[in-house]
């Protein structure tokens, strides 16, 4: 992917001015309007999200979205309770699967991720009623989400504290800046660079959005922040990419 211009932003040929990762091709234009930033409480597509961050790791984006499918059809739709049950010939099934990134370890971890799923949801009632707890203070957000404050950052205080959070749970592939490019997917953050013509979308989206409650306090969660005002400017965002000044991470 090219250079990102100095304001992050590129118009496209609908003429609409995008985060610039989002116009390099059909498949980031899609996900860039259709998916990244808007919130989500739906525990599959959590848990699926989490996953493919941690097999992003050393590759773009891309090629993760170009392989969604496949990842889908290989871990039964990422249904933590199906994934959980996975053995060893699963994992030598996943291991020959061309229609996904073929690496042992992170295989393996998105099954024991899924065992730790499920006791997370057990404790606390869902996957996403444990995120949510996560979504950062206001205080934390740059203002305004210039491309160049959103560059800077490929982690916060609050991802960091959602990664340790979860390796002391026993995850892996969970580190914290696979756990921030997760928040800004997620909806937990809106990173769309100001003067995207999705920025405005997905913070309305946001303040419609009513965050699931936990069944029972997480242990050494924090409580989770208050949120702004209506109107109120969110922060940076990191785009989907594997450096700065590319395409940001975006899953």
């Amino acid at each position: 992917m090219s250079e990102a211009p100095a304001d992050g932003l590129v118009t496209g040929a609908d003429r609409k001015r995008r985060c610039f990762w989002g116009a390099s091709s059909e498949d980031y234009q899609r996900y860039h309007d259709e998916e990244w930033g808007r919130p989500v409480a739906d525990d599959q597509r959590l848990f699926e999200k989490v996953c493919l961050e941690g097999f992003q790791s050393g590759l773009s984006w891309l090629t993760i979205l170009r392989k969604r499918e496949g990842f889908r059809a290989g871990f039964a739709g990422f249904d933590p309770a199906k994934v959980a049950r996975f053995g060893e010939r699963d994992v030598a099934r996943l291991v020959a699967d061309a229609g996904i990134v073929r690496h042992r370890g992170k295989i393996e971890s998105t099954i024991n991720n899924a065992r730790r799923a499920l006791e997370l949801i057990e404790q606390v009632g869902s996957l996403a009623a444990y995120v949510w707890q996560f979504e950062p203070p206001q205080a934390e957000r740059p203002s305004p989400a210039t491309w160049a404050a959103l560059r800077a950052m490929s982690s916060t205080n609050t991802s960091l504290a959602l990664s340790k959070d979860l390796k002391r749970r026993g995850w892996s592939f969970v580190g914290p800046t696979t756990m921030y490019a997760f928040m800004q997917a997620m909806g937990l953050v809106n990173d769309h660079v100001e003067g995207c013509h999705m920025r405005a979308t997905v913070a309305s989206a946001r303040r419609d959005f009513a965050p699931p409650r936990p069944s029972q306090p997480a242990l050494s969660v924090a409580p989770r922040p208050q949120r702004a005002p209506a109107g109120a400017a969110s922060a940076p965002v990191k785009a989907p990419g594997k450096s700065r000044g590319k395409a940001p991470r975006r899953a």
